[in-house]
Order: structure tokens, then C-alpha cells, then sequence
């Protein structure tokens, strides 16, 4: 079973686009994949609610109850998406529950801030630390030729730790998260770009350097 998280400290990095998005291509290919909501706002679990009977079945469960229901044992992929404002021991008791995380950071002066001192601190986290969960980040949500999207890609090339993509600032989004879809789920033609733009995404989720 294999534990992949979205998490930034930061509120509205774009977490659940990114997390929705992984549950629903995961779906796609055949797997049997649990979405866990950990945000009390449950945006994914929003998300999940619009998504039709018709597509891949995907199972939420509400990771921010204490009766949360667990995951089947027969789940293939868990896809959790993390609450904003998690720091020292809570951050690290949610990076235990991963083996693969991503980052996603906004092409913003604060969000770029607040991910350096986020960065350091998830990096300083057992788990991390010890080599027993692989991190990752993403530009998301980036308009293309702007200064402030070329100084976050300058930013995260200098991190030290694998920097996957940059997702651009794109209404499909919008338009798959209103259905319950996600990029891949989308006509070829019209999110071509997009899903350019996780392929390297999925080629890092897939490979060796993303798991333990």
C-alpha cells in the first residue's frame, strides 16, 4: 500500500488540487485508491462528493474525525491531503503517515518565504531526517513569463531536494474540480498542457527516488 501526502503549512498552496487530482489519475489506472482528508474544511472530501458514480471509484475518508473509518486493506494507493499550520510534533506525526510527500508552493514573495522556513523544518523531521519518507516540490499555480513565477522556479531549484514541475495557473482545474474530475479525466485536446506538465509528477511518483 503506498502513502503519498500533499502538504504545506501554508494555507492555499494548493493542496487538494494537487491531491484530488493524484486520487483521480491513480483511479484512472486501475487502482484501488483511498482519499484522506485531514483538512476539517474537507475540500477533497467536497470534491469527491461531486465526482460521478460513472467514473473510477475512489474512497474518502475523513482523516480530521477521530472515528474516521480506515483504510481497506485491499487499497493499492492513499492519496492524504494535509491541513494548513501543522508544525513540530503534529507535523511530525502526520509525516509518519507517508513515505512520499509533495510540496506545492505559490509564486508569491509570502509563499515563497513561508516555504524556506517550512522546508527546513520538514526536513528536520524524523521521519525525513532518517530517510524514511522522500519529499518533492511543485510550482503550482504559475503564469508563464512572469518574474515572480522564473524567481519561485530559482527558488525551488536551490532547495536541495527534488524539484518535480511547474503547474500553471489553468481553469481546467476549476472545471474538473466543479465535477468531481480530475486533469487526466478532462478531453485530451483541451488539457493537453496540463497534463504535460505532471508528467514529471507521475514519472517521479513512479521511480525508485520517490520511495523508501
Amino acid at each position: 500500500m503506498r502513502h503519498i501526502m500533499v502538504l504545506n503549512a501554508k494555507g492555499g498552496s494548493g493542496k487538494t488540487t494537487l491531491a484530488t487530482n493524484l486520487a483521480s489519475y491513480f483511479a484512472s489506472q486501475q487502482n484501488n485508491v483511498a482519499l484522506v482528508d485531514y483538512d476539517p474544511q474537507a475540500s477533497s472530501l467536497a470534491w469527491l462528493n461531486e465526482r460521478s458514480s460513472a467514473r473510477p471509484p475512489i474512497t474518502g475518508i475523513a482523516g480530521y474525525q477521530r472515528n474516521a473509518g480506515r483504510v481497506k486493506r485491499q487499497t493499492d494507493i492513499v492519496i492524504l491531503d494535509a491541513p494548513a499550520a501543522v508544525h513540530g510534533a503534529e507535523l511530525t506525526t502526520l509525516v509518519r503517515k507517508a513515505e512520499t510527500i509533495l510540496i506545492p508552493v505559490l509564486p508569491s514573495p509570502i509563499d515563497m518565504r513561508a516555504a524556506s522556513n517550512f522546508i527546513k523544518e520538514i526536513k528536520s523531521c524524523a521521519p525525513v531526517a532518517q530517510k524514511k519518507a522522500k519529499i518533492a516540490l511543485i510550482a503550482n499555480r504559475c503564469r508563464s513569463i512572469t518574474n515572480i513565477s522564473a524567481e519561485l522556479e530559482e527558488f525551488l531549484s536551490k532547495q536541495k531536494i527534488p524539484f518535480l514541475t511547474t503547474l500553471r495557473d489553468s481553469q481546467n482545474y476549476v472545471r474538473a474540480a466543479d465535477r468531481g474530475l480530475g486533469i487526466f479525466e478532462l478531453g485530451p485536446a483541451a488539457s493537453a498542457m496540463d497534463r504535460e506538465q505532471w508528467q514529471p509528477i507521475l514519472k517521479w511518483l513512479k521511480s525508485k527516488r520517490s520511495q523508501v
